[in-house]
């Protein structure tokens, strides 16, 4: 993989996953997800598998069936939902994907890429499933926030 950019497939997972949050506990039907989402059905149903084999999904069939959030996806990381569909992922590696490149020789980008490296990391390891379900946009601390910028002080 090349790193930061991940598949299509674990963009669509988010996106379900994203979905199935603001359903709040509602049953989900396939037909209608892929409608939401723009997902393809036969490739939907691909990822709802995945998801449900690492109970992030839970799937009911018949009447009133159909998906909704199993109980440990509202505190999975996003890493933990990336690492399903890309496998481990390495946030170490070189923006130009040098295998020499390392803090004791680094590359020209090395500098630089670093804090971009590290707040992307803080996004994997720091945002929940459960923080795209609530409707603030901007999570508060300890339920996996984190800030890409600070806010000036008002009252100076």
């Amino acid at each position: 993989m090349r790193w930061p950019a991940f598949s299509q497939t674990t963009g669509y997972a988010l996106k379900i996953l994203s979905v199935l949050c603001s359903s709040e506990g509602a049953w989900k039907r396939s037909k209608d997800l892929s409608r939401e989402t723009g997902i393809p059905s036969n490739y939907l149903s691909k990822i709802l598998n995945q998801l449900g084999k690492h109970g992030l999904v839970v799937g009911r069939k018949g009447w009133g069936g159909g998906f909704r959030l199993g109980e440990s996806a509202t505190t999975s990381t996003i890493l933990e939902v990336v690492e399903i569909f890309e496998g481990r992922v390495d946030l170490n590696t070189c923006v130009f994907g040098l295998s020499e490149c390392d803090p004791d020789d680094p590359c020209s980008m090395h500098r630089y890429w670093k804090p971009v490296r590290e707040a992307f990391r803080k996004v994997l390891l720091g945002v929940t499933i459960g923080d795209l379900c609530t409707s603030d946009s901007s999570p508060s601390a300890g339920e996996g926030a984190y800030q890409t910028e600070q806010k000036p002080d008002s009252t100076g």
